[in-house]
């Protein structure tokens, strides 16, 4: 136990050393919220990544890699192409619009874009984001608790406190830089121990050239894409909820917020491929994780349940214990923590910064000094984290069969419906209007709660909604009434504006490379 505690202090350290260095380069509300714009290629894309992939992908994809077998993979295939379209197809001209716009969030980009004349675009995405960030948020906190409790043994409600405790006290320090920092940190040791532990426990397995055949032996269904039973329209939807789970790379803000602070254009070509890598590389490790720990634990008749734990999200810590002697056990739990906290951070920022600057200071106090408002940002990230830790205590009451990988994904798919369809139409649509945005965000985040809390529980075809999941449904819906929208209300100034935004920005880039060749001649 003492390798254990040693490893995570040293881990802890770490995190508090990165919040008191970027806390001494917090001068203003720009410094505090995106960093000054300062991120180099490869901090924003493990940031971006880190981010983006949470305590889901160590404990609930290697417990649904447990659970379903190769079927899982489809999350492999689902995460490329959103992460895919997110650097190579969206990046850049968000960023040659939001640094046009001199946009600090993801809400200003959207003001700007749709030229509001009111502040109510800005209050009801505040709104929006601030709700199921506290979602997602509490999600993270419950999986520390259940991190400590599994790892060592430690009472939830404990587990959960300490590790709300250390995320604050670095968040409120250092603001968006710390939590970048803190992201690069803890993404490399996500990766690190995630393609680590296959390879390993593969090694270490004595008959591993049978794995296939054992689990064949255990369920032949888990070596079937399609899963068991093969193809049929059960199966057809928990495949396409697992592939469409990528989708939240394409416009949600605590992603898109990397893309804001990165330093350059060309810090965007060269992280894209960082940003690849990165994704292939941990999804496919976690799910191969899950799949070793069903063929490791369990034989022919025994639910992964009953030996791995609920959604079998304790696949991880079992395979670890198995592979390894106990100090590296303990960089294990700090590879689970990096993925909460790494997120938890991220999105504790961004949300105080929205409340700070777009409802407060844009609304309320426009002379409000950079001083106070950072200040202003620090007190809220502190409310913020203290709500997101009592939701998750009570979630952990009323719900004590919850899983992981539900509670994580609700969140993070009442985000992605709510922002990414609006995000998506707004770059590469120029009839897209305000009128379309609000209703396609207002459709995304009701159909998120209808779909998880209605739909799924609708005789007969609920059983297919709860296999979608929440985000397909949602994000489909937010994205149609986006386009009907601005079909039945267009507005042809709108269109024109944008198209000569487009048009400056385009002139823009190519004079700034044409200066950069003739500096680099």
């Amino acid at each position: 136990m003492f390798e254990k505690y040693s490893m995570i202090v040293i881990y802890f350290g770490i995190l508090i050393l990165l919040g008191y260095l970027a806390s001494r380069r917090i001068r203003s509300m720009n410094d505090f919220v995106i960093g000054g714009k300062s991120l180099s290629f490869w901090v924003a894309a493990f940031s971006a990544q880190a981010t983006g992939e949470s305590a889901w992908l160590l404990l609930g994809l290697t417990g649904m890699g447990a659970m379903v077998g190769f079927s899982a993979y489809w999350v492999v295939v689902g995460e490329l192409l959103g992460v895919a379209g997110c650097w190579f197809l969206m990046a850049k001209r968000f960023k040659r619009l939001t640094d046009k716009y001199d946009s600090m969030t993801v809400i200003d980009y959207m003001v700007s874009r749709f030229q509001s004349k009111t502040n109510f675009l800005r209050v009801i995405s505040a709104f929006a984001l601030s709700v199921f960030v506290l979602i997602y948020i509490s999600a993270q906190i419950d999986a520390t608790g259940s991190a400590f409790e599994t790892f060592l043994e430690w009472e939830y409600l404990t587990g959960a406190i300490v590790g709300f405790v250390i995320v604050a006290i670095y968040c409120v320090a250092g603001g968006f830089l710390a939590a970048a920092w803190t992201d690069m940190f803890q993404g490399a040791v996500m990766l690190i121990c995630l393609m680590l532990l296959p390879a390993v426990a593969y090694l270490t397995i004595s008959n591993s050239g049978s794995i296939y055949e054992g689990l064949v032996a255990i369920d032949p269904g888990l070596v079937s894409m399609w899963g068991s039973g093969g193809f049929n329209l059960m199966n057809l939807s928990v495949v396409i909820g697992m592939a469409l789970i990528g989708l939240g790379f394409l416009g949600s803000p605590q992603v898109f917020a990397r893309l804001i602070a990165i330093r350059s254009e060309s810090q965007i070509d060269r992280g894209k491929w960082v940003a690849v890598i990165f994704t292939i590389l941990v999804d496919f490790s976690a799910v191969s994780i899950g799949v070793l720990g069903r063929y490791v634990f369990t034989t022919q008749g025994v639910e992964p349940d009953t030996v791995l734990g609920n959604g079998a999200q304790n696949v991880l810590s079992e395979l670890v214990e198995y592979t390894f002697p106990p100090w590296i056990v303990g960089l294990y739990v700090a590879a689970v923590l990096s993925a909460i906290m790494s997120t938890v951070s991220s999105l504790l920022v961004m949300s105080a910064g929205a409340i700070t600057h777009d409802i407060y200071e844009k609304i309320y106090n426009p002379i409000l000094s950079d001083s106070d408002a950072a200040r202003m940002c620090r007190h809220i990230t502190i409310v913020l984290a203290i709500i997101a830790l009592g939701v998750a205590i009570l979630v952990s009451v009323l719900s004590p069969s919850r899983t992981i990988f539900w509670f994580v994904i609700f969140g993070w798919a009442g985000i992605a419906a709510t922002f990414c369809p609006m995000i998506i139409l707004s770059l590469f649509w120029s009839k897209f209007t305000e009128r379309a945005a609000i209703a396609s965000m207002a459709t995304g985040f009701f159909m998120t709660i209808i779909s998880k809390f209605v739909l799924q529980e609708m005789d007969s075809i609920g059983e297919y909604f709860t296999a979608l999941e929440t985000m397909p449904p949602s994000f489909l819906s937010a994205l149609l009434v986006g386009y009907v929208v601005t079909i039945m209300w267009p507005d042809e100034v709108l269109e024109s504006a944008y198209l000569e935004d487009l048009a400056s920005i385009d002139i823009e880039t190519d004079n700034a490379e044409i200066t950069g060749q003739v500096v680099d001649t």
